[in-house]
């Protein structure tokens, strides 16, 4: 297990937003999303999960796809923002993922 110990930072988290994927998209980035999302499923499974001090822009190519705001209010500058996967999209995208 791996943690960060984080201290107080005065600069803004940095913004979560949906980046479109094109199916040119190189193999190395495919394959970063697929283990990124493997360990968010192992870790967290259905759950919602704070945003924390996770890669905003490996997010941003997932989000609103594969990964959900979990909350109305959701603020995608906020490091307290909770989100949560969606497995029926997950399987339709990355079936390799699903056990």
């Amino acid at each position: 297990m791996h943690f960060t110990i984080r201290r107080e930072n005065k600069v803004e988290p940095a913004k979560i937003f949906r980046r479109e994927r094109y199916a040119d998209r190189r193999k190395n980035d495919i394959i970063a999303d697929t283990v990124f999302l493997s360990h968010l499923i192992d870790f967290f499974g259905d759950k919602p999960f704070a945003r924390g001090n996770l890669d905003a822009g490996r997010i941003s190519w997932l989000f609103d796809r594969e990964i959900k705001s979990a909350e109305k209010s959701f603020n995608p500058k906020s490091y307290e923002a909770l989100l949560i996967l969606d497995f029926k999209e997950i399987e339709k995208n990355f079936p390799n993922i699903i056990k």
